[in-house]
């Protein structure tokens, strides 16, 4: 088959964190399919259809892009931050695996990115510098019983835990039970780093602590990284920086 399929991640909001390898697909391809505000970001050009579908329908945007690609289309699928975090890449994969036997033979690619994660941790200093976790609150596609289980044994490990999608309008409560699950497992004092927008014009950076934090500093545009019991932070003139030590006592220190 001539047609291929790329699975991009956009990064976190300020072109010059798209990697080369994902503007390269961009200028190559005929099609792009995703999500509204992220195909928004795409420049339109001769020869390139863009194709925006709303939220909640990612199989049925896979199974497009799939097809496209069978029928000749050069597709890059977009994604913000990584593909493969939280994102579009597993939707895709999904698709083919249930879809027609001929999509398998079909050229397919993940391009990587900068997840809204990483970039958060970036931004702050290195809160993950030692072992953590990510988890998604949204519970559209998971029971809330299995979040909290998640959330409870990720504290309960000392885990530094960066969370995507805490806080909805639709269902505010979630990061509500998050909070007080925290505080069930956690001492007070817990850092808590609230990133909203990271890298776009309206970036906003909060550090608080766990007996501070309150459900309204987060959002959808928002991801909270917790640290564990031993991040900390440094104080000096301008923003702080909040690290988390690669050693633990007991542990070798290399």
């Amino acid at each position: 088959m001539s047609g291929w399929v790329k699975i991009a991640g956009l990064g976190p909001g300020d072109e010059a964190l798209v990697t080369p390898e994902v503007t390269a697909a961009l200028a190559e391809a005929t099609e792009v399919v995703g999500y509204i505000p992220y195909v928004a970001r795409i420049a339109e050009r001769p020869g390139l259809t863009l194709h925006a579908s709303d939220n909640r329908v990612e199989i049925d945007r896979s199974q497009h892009a799939l097809q496209m690609a069978a029928d000749g289309k050069r597709v890059v699928v977009v994604s913000s931050g990584d593909p493969g975090v939280f994102a579009m890449a597993a939707a895709v994969f999904e698709a083919l695996e249930n879809g027609p036997a001929e999509w398998r033979d079909l050229q397919i690619d993940v391009l990587p990115g900068i997840t809204a994660m990483l970039a958060a941790s970036a931004r702050a200093g290195a809160p993950m510098g030692h072992d953590f976790c990510a988890i998604n609150l949204s519970d559209n596609l998971k029971p809330w019983s299995l979040i909290e289980k998640r959330l409870r044994l990720a504290a309960q490990a000392d885990f530094s835990m960066a969370f995507y999608n805490p806080r909805s309008k639709s269902r505010p409560e979630g990061f509500v039970k998050t909070l007080e699950i925290l505080r069930e497992e956690c001492e007070p004092e817990r850092l808590i780093l609230f990133a909203r927008a990271v890298s776009r014009a309206d970036e906003e950076m909060r550090i608080s602590t766990l007996a501070e934090a309150t459900p309204d500093m987060a959002d959808m545009q928002t991801v909270v990284i917790v640290g564990s019991s031993r991040t900390r932070v440094i104080e000096r003139d301008g923003a702080p920086i909040v690290y988390t030590p690669r050693f633990t006592p007991g542990e070798d220190q290399g």
